[in-house]
């Protein structure tokens, strides 16, 4: 796995209430990947970037719901989740600056 690669492979985190719940209770984060992710590359780009130990990667596809907008039907993008836990002591602080 390049480094290249592996910077790409994560594209967001989830900042939502259900996130949060899920980050307090198991020490999981979860993040936005790309579609043709692997887990080795997930948990490989993780401990990359933020320097962290990661105990084990769950994944899980969300099929686009189709929605109307307005007069036209539309649909809304497929996406890919990764919920990464952590090892215990382990912690991801998004709030701070990254250098």
């Amino acid at each position: 796995m390049s480094n290249d690669r592996l910077l790409q492979v994560l594209l967001a985190p989830i900042v939502s209430e259900k996130s949060t719940f899920i980050a307090d209770k198991n020490q999981q984060v979860a993040f936005r990947v790309l579609q043709d992710a692997t887990k080795p590359e997930i948990k490989a780009a993780v401990e990359l970037l933020f320097k962290v130990q990661v105990e084990s990667v769950q994944v899980l596809n969300t099929k686009g719901k189709v929605k109307r907008f307005g007069r036209f039907i539309g649909r809304r993008r497929n996406e890919r989740k990764a919920y990464v836990s952590l090892k215990p002591g382990q912690e991801i602080d998004f709030a701070q600056e990254v250098k």
